[in-house]
């Protein structure tokens, strides 16, 4: 299949809104809800480990920064508006919002007040394929437990 799909100028994977190829050198717009010290938002000022993380991965595509702080639903209603390209929160592999968005796969473990373990994600516009791809390869080599 995948020699019939390259004789025919298709490319695997996609994006049908282009969020890979706007971003790289260019603009990444990154929505963040604040969430412990993953996601930190402090009157204009970034921090935690997925804001580390998601820096290094604008980095790595040569990318600015577009920040919008909100509550997590906000910010899926971005992406399927395709207005931000990637959510952080702090979000897990459980979260509700993977029917709106789509989520990485799992790329850091934490463990939550009760003790058990969270497997954490980021979000992107459903069908952006490239982009989550893109993503996850750079979250592949950065792997740690927060």
């Amino acid at each position: 299949m995948a020699v019939l799909l390259t004789g025919c100028g298709i490319t695997m994977p996609t994006d049908p809104y282009g969020s890979l190829e706007h971003a790289t050198g260019g603009t990444l717009r990154v929505g963040i809800s604040p969430n412990g010290n993953l996601t930190v938002a402090d009157d204009g000022e970034y921090s935690g480990k997925e804001v580390e993380l998601i820096r290094g991965f604008a980095e790595s595509i040569d990318a600015e920064i577009e920040w919008t702080v909100g509550s997590e639903e906000a910010l899926v209603r971005g992406l399927e508006k395709q207005q931000l390209d990637v959510v952080i929160a702090g979000m897990t592999d459980q979260t509700p919002w993977a029917e709106r968005a789509a989520p990485t796969r799992p790329y850091m473990k934490t463990k939550a007040d009760d003790g058990s373990i969270l497997n954490l994600v980021m979000l992107v516009p459903m069908g952006e394929n490239a982009l989550l791809s893109e993503l996850e390869t750079y979250l592949d080599t950065q792997r740690e437990d927060a």
